[in-house]
């Protein structure tokens, strides 16, 4: 029987909260993200589910995240495996900008499409820019060619389904109950591949911060259920405010 999966995005960062594109900038959980990663972990506890091996990006509101979460579980001992094949999708020259200023200055259905579009990633960076993962040096032992300059969600499933198979799979097949910190995009992009989603539903797909998402699966890891862990109401204000985000204002 395998274990069960359990995604989580992050707790609200300091850039959500100041509606910034944040792709693989590296900030930090505001304190309101601190309180939903420590809500999240109770809610693990309160299901009764024991974490056996956990995952996260390599940036830190995810990290963050995960180490609150197992601290309320008392599971800070658990295998940890970071990669940046969990990170958010990276958003190009789109990182940093307020994401409704970009709406007034592009228009909403242009930010959309960079935004929630399948294959249609934001304009690149340049290579000398600063902000290219080239120049992080979390990332100096991964081969500059794998590195990106910009993403659409397609581009970070082609990045994210490779370490499903090869790392997260497996411990789900041994039985283990697995937790993924990650990410809006990375967790839509993982999220398609388990339900099979057509593009056009990936494209309206909200993931809210810090709720626990738990998958049961099948021997084959085909769903055979999921559902958000939590209060619904509170769960359904909080995804509606992600998709609000780029609203005009």
């Amino acid at each position: 029987m395998p274990g069960k999966l359990i995604l989580v995005r992050h707790g609200q960062s300091i850039w959500n909260l100041e509606n910034l594109f944040t792709g693989w900038h590296d900030v930090d959980l505001s304190s309101q993200g601190r309180i939903e990663a420590a809500t999240a972990g109770k809610e693990l506890l309160r299901e009764g589910i024991v974490v056996d091996v956990a995952f996260a990006s390599m940036l830190k509101r995810a990290i963050r995240t995960l180490c609150i979460m197992l601290d309320e579980m008392d599971r800070m001992w658990i295998p940890i495996e970071r990669s940046w094949r969990l990170n958010e999708r990276h958003y190009g020259a789109l990182q940093g900008l307020n994401k409704a200023e970009t709406v007034a200055q592009y228009g909403q259905a242009q930010v959309k499409i960079w935004r929630r579009s399948y294959d249609i990633p934001p304009p690149a960076l340049g290579a000398d820019d600063p902000r290219h993962p080239r120049h992080d040096s979390r990332y100096a032992s991964i081969d500059p060619a794998l590195l990106p300059a910009t993403e659409s969600l397609k581009d970070t499933l082609a990045r994210v389904q490779p370490y499903w198979d090869a790392y997260i799979a497996p411990e789900l097949r041994a039985g283990r109950n697995v937790l993924v910190a990650a990410h809006g995009n990375s967790l839509r992009a993982m999220i398609k591949m388990l339900d099979k989603l057509p593009e056009s539903e990936v494209v309206d797909l909200n993931i809210p911060t810090g709720v626990p998402l738990l998958y049961e699966l099948d021997d084959a890891l085909t769903p055979r259920s999921s559902r958000y862990l939590g209060d619904a109401e509170a769960i359904k204000a909080a995804a509606k405010a992600v998709r609000k985000q780029t609203e005009e204002r």
